[in-house]
């Protein structure tokens, strides 16, 4: 039984979960910094970027020959 591949590459993969780090953790930075709301963009970033990521590891635990 083989892995399926995912929608990312391990290059992409790699940067996505950098770019998550980033800012999931300029969020609070941010916030801490900003009088305003504006650091809710930032964990919005994050959490779509997070449900790439969710998805891609979806992807790869998938067996290559399982359709849809």
């Amino acid at each position: 039984m083989h892995q399926g591949s995912g929608i990312l590459s391990t290059r992409q993969r790699r940067l996505a979960w950098l770019g998550f780090l980033l800012a999931a953790l300029q969020a609070p930075v941010s916030a801490w910094l900003v009088s305003d709301d504006s650091w809710l963009f930032s964990l919005c970033v994050a959490l779509m970027v997070a449900t790439v990521i969710i998805a891609d590891d979806a992807a790869r635990r998938r067996p290559a020959d399982a359709t849809d």
